[in-house]
């Protein structure tokens, strides 16, 4: 069973809740590729470093520099998101065509599918989240999104089935596929192995998987070129760029290097993350207070694909990015995590038990409907950005608890099986 996995571009989120959907169809003897673009390439050299990726068209989103409502702006940019998509399904039935592909698995990427794979959808937003004065909108948005759906065989929820689960109404209300199976996966996150045996290699899942890597660092720019270049030429330019991991020195094919330097406790390990311009505004934001903090800090970068640097102003160390292990172990060293309220982030600090404060970014309403959420439910503490400062970072700290700890599940487990079972049913 040939198995492409296709992470959204916005943001690294999506990436690392794919780690363990990745992990399971390895487990289930599959031949697991990925499909990236740059921002997300080098992430997954770091975790899967044998596993072969192929370049796949980038959604080139921006935010708005100020923050008005994402989803409003998401109706604005509708042109270009169907331009997108259309490349992207395009590509999505070339890559079957050529490389003979069983399934194709779509972490948010609305037209990854194709009528000669078995195509499976992943989402937690099944419902698109609106500000009340925009409820018509809301409407809107989750027929748009069930149309998505029913377009693919399958549709996966990363949460658990009874409510609220961690993503809330985010996830237990709005679309459905129709007559589409639709079903709970779990809470997914990459440091639910981490917990579970300290750190596994990842790599060691991989058996003998192919050891060439389609090179996305030399791709061409396709934030200009999407519109330009025609499916046919983006596959031949893919195609002709190799790039031989087992050549390569490990200094160089794998990002996330152990740190020598990690303390044996931080008061705040601080983990920027997200797409510019709202990404920098945060990591400075964030520099600005934890400087006035007393105490040893850390700051996450969040540039994977940057080179790897640490270096060290006032109370603050800074990584560019840090290895899954190392990331793990920061957040375990931390009284207490500042993050933007992003959905994998939230499942990962979950996975870890850290006492979380979220930061939503400006106009994500996904992101400040679930810390308002979580904040209600007691399980961490909520920042608007443009209250973020030392004194309310202070106050925060007296309110924080620990993320409830994710119970152990085989929802994944099943959910991989039974696709391997409707597989081998077809080739009957």
């Amino acid at each position: 069973m040939k198995v492409l996995v296709a992470p959204l571009d916005w943001g690294l989120g999506h990436a690392t809740r794919c780690v363990p959907v990745v992990r399971e169809f390895l487990r289930a003897g599959a031949e697991v590729e990925l499909a990236v673009v740059k921002a997300n390439a080098n992430f997954f050299r770091e975790v899967f470093p044998e596993l072969r990726q192929r370049l796949a068209p980038s959604y080139n989103i921006v935010y708005p520099k100020h923050g008005y409502n994402m989803a409003l702006w998401l109706l604005k940019n509708s042109m270009h998101l169907n331009a997108v998509m259309r490349y992207e399904h395009h590509f999505a039935e070339e890559m079957v065509e050529r490389h003979g592909y069983d399934v194709l698995f779509s972490d948010n990427r609305f037209a990854f599918y194709s009528k000669k794979a078995l195509s499976i959808y992943m989402t937690h937003q099944r419902r698109i989240a609106f500000p009340r004065a925009f409820a018509a909108f809301e409407r809107i948005g989750v027929m748009w999104h069930a149309n998505i759906m029913r377009k693919f065989d399958e549709v996966w929820v990363p949460d658990l089935e009874i409510y609220p689960g961690y993503a809330g109404s985010l996830s237990h209300s709005g679309a459905t596929p129709g007559d589409k199976p639709m079903r709970y996966v779990g809470v997914l996150s990459r440091f639910s192995e981490w917990n579970a045996k300290a750190g596994e290699n990842a790599s060691n899942l991989a058996g003998s998987a192919p050891s060439s890597v389609e090179n996305a660092e030399n791709a061409p720019n396709l934030e200009r070129d999407v519109d330009l270049m025609s499916v046919s030429e983006f596959m031949a330019h893919s195609a002709s760029v190799e790039w031989n991991v087992a050549s390569e020195p490990s200094e160089k094919r794998t990002l996330g290097m152990r740190s020598s330097v990690m303390r044996s406790a931080y008061k705040v390990v601080a983990v920027v993350s997200g797409v510019e311009p709202a990404r920098t505004q945060f990591e400075l934001q964030l520099r600005e207070a934890l400087l006035k903090i007393p105490g040893h800090h850390m700051m996450i970068l969040g540039k994977p694909s940057a080179e790897q640097k640490t270096w060290t102003e006032g109370n603050i160390e800074f990584h560019t990015h840090l290895a899954t292990d190392d990331f793990a172990e920061a957040v375990k060293r931390a009284d207490f995590v500042v993050s933007r309220g992003g959905y994998s982030t939230v499942m990962d600090m979950a996975e870890l038990g850290a006492k979380c404060i979220f930061v939503p970014t400006p106009g994500q309403f996904e992101q400040i409907v679930l810390a308002r959420d979580l904040s209600k439910a007691g399980y961490a503490v909520e920042i608007p950005a443009d209250e973020l400062s030392a004194e309310t970072l202070a106050n925060a700290f007296e309110k924080s608890v620990k993320m409830p700890k994710v119970e152990e599940q085989n929802l994944l487990h099943d959910a991989v099986y039974d696709v391997v079972r409707k597989i081998k049913e077809r080739s009957i």
